[in-house]
């Protein structure tokens, strides 16, 4: 079963939105004004942004993409040589920054 991690953001919150997520993931969605809530201020917990699209930059813009499909192909590689371990020790990384924070805002951390 997959969930779709929403934030707050106010364009997100329109009802509209809202009423397409519903049809999409059965409410089967996290953030403001679904069934489970995301709390507005909360630390973000997601490793994406700790973590892989940093990682995945790096790796993809090593060179100039040439084209659009070459882009598209480094991307593709760049997830194929990430290991579900780095993924595992980044969330494991991520929960201990909150932890040791308190549950506040640790974005700054290193």
């Amino acid at each position: 079963m997959m969930w779709l991690q929403y934030d707050g953001c106010p364009a997100h919150y329109a009802r509209r939105v809202r009423d397409a997520l519903n049809e999409l993931y059965s409410n089967k969605w996290i953030g403001r004004g679904g069934l489970v809530s995301w709390p507005p201020h909360s630390p973000d917990l997601t490793s994406l942004d700790f973590f892989l699209w940093g990682a995945l930059k790096n790796a993809v813009y090593q060179d100039v993409p040439s084209t659009p499909e070459n882009m598209k192909q480094r991307i593709i590689a760049a997830c194929a040589r990430i290991s579900s371990e780095t993924i595992r020790h980044a969330a494991i990384r991520t929960f201990q920054l909150c932890i040791d924070a308190n549950g506040h805002h640790f974005e700054h951390f290193p």
